[in-house]
Parts: structure tokens; C-alpha cells; sequence
């Protein structure tokens, strides 16, 4: 990258040196030393400042999890490593199907991750496994038929401030058809990234 390195238009460059003049090839060549001696420092900087930001990025705006169990399956296993975005939902509003990461409302001391199916002030009702959101049964290819239930929930409406999540391994998952909706201010994260194992890499969806 040393030669997009702009020089001084007064310098002289190795190929307009006269073959005689070793004098002057001397001083030349201690001059390139020179000139490129600014770029090598300018690569290091520009190293430092990238690595120092990336680093915190992810300290204040990501934070890194382990998943513990398999009621995500299957796009979260068990020991998955992902990052999970802290300060997105400063911003933006949750959505419906958006992977998210809460305080268990029974244990705030334990944190759960799983899939906003409900939005404050929707209708929904389970039937035999199928849910219907605001009197429309839901598309979700996320949920394979293996991992598929029939437990059937009375309809309700969620409280303000309030999300109805399920995990997407229904068939196991403790979620809100147990504890009820979860509330806002005990969600703190929408899960990004599985960063491991390598396998497992990629966008949250």
C-alpha cells in the first residue's frame, strides 16, 4: 500500500536517478525510507482506531450470549454463542416475530430467549397448535410440523405494554401459554447473530 502513499512533488524517485551518481542514490533511497515511514504509521493508526471501535461496539451496543436449552430449535441449538443488539429497541419498536431475550418474569435473575408472536392490544387464541393473531391464523415456517404442537390457548387480548412470545420448538418450550405476556420493560435484547460454532453462523431470523 506504500506506493498509493502521496508524495511531495519535489522528491525524487528512484528511476529518475542518474546510474552514476551513487551520492545521490544514497540520499534518495533514505528519502523513500523516509517518505514511507508516515504510511506504515498511518496503516497502524488506522488498525488501532478500527479494532478500539469495534471493540466498543460490541461492549455498549452488543452483547454477547450462550444459549442454554433447545425450545429455539431449530435455529438456535444448545451452546450456541450469538449477539444479541442492547440498545435497538431504544429506537425502534419491537415486532412480531423478532427474536428476543428477557428477564424470566417469574426469576428476573434468569434470561429467556424466544420469538414475539403478539403485539400489545392483538387478539390471539391458539387452537389445537395453530395461532391466530387479530382473527388470522399465522404463517410460521420457522416452526417445523415435527416440532409442532396441539395445545390450545383461550382467546385474549395483550395488556399495553405486553408481548406474547413462544419458542419456535413448541412442543417444549416453557413460554407465555405458561407465564403469561411478557412485559417491556423486562425485554432488553433482540438476539443478531450466532457467531459459533461455525455451523450455526449467521443473522437471526
Amino acid at each position: 500500500m506504500e506506493s498509493e502513499v502521496a508524495q511531495p512533488e519535489h522528491e525524487t524517485t528512484q528511476a529518475e536517478l542518474p546510474l552514476s551518481s551513487t551520492s545521490s542514490q544514497k540520499t534518495a533511497e533514505h528519502t523513500l525510507i523516509q517518505a514511507k515511514v508516515p504510511g506504515w504509521k498511518l496503516w497502524v493508526r488506522d488498525l488501532f482506531f478500527a479494532a478500539l471501535a469495534s471493540v466498543l461496539i460490541i461492549t455498549f451496543l452488543y452483547q454477547p450470549v450462550r444459549v442454554e436449552g433447545t425450545s429455539m430449535l431449530p435455529r438456535l441449538v444448545d451452546q450456541d454463542r450469538l449477539f444479541i443488539n442492547k440498545f435497538v429497541y431504544h429506537f425502534t419498536a419491537i415486532e412480531r416475530d423478532d427474536v428476543v431475550v428477557f428477564h424470566y418474569p417469574r426469576d428476573p435473575s434468569k434470561s429467556y430467549i424466544k420469538r414475539v408472536i403478539a403485539l400489545p392490544g392483538d387478539h390471539l387464541r391458539i387452537d389445537d397448535g395453530q395461532v391466530f393473531v387479530n382473527g388470522k391464523a399465522i404463517k410460521e415456517p420457522y416452526v417445523p410440523p415435527a416440532y409442532r404442537d396441539e395445545r390450545s390457548l383461550e382467546p385474549m387480548v395483550i395488556p399495553p405494554d405486553e408481548y406474547f412470545v413462544m419458542g419456535d420448538h413448541r412442543s417444549i418450550s416453557s413460554d407465555s401459554r405458561e407465564f403469561g405476556p411478557v412485559q417491556r420493560d423486562l425485554i432488553y435484547g433482540k438476539a443478531e447473530f450466532v457467531y459459533w460454532p461455525t455451523q450455526d453462523v449467521g443473522v437471526v431470523r
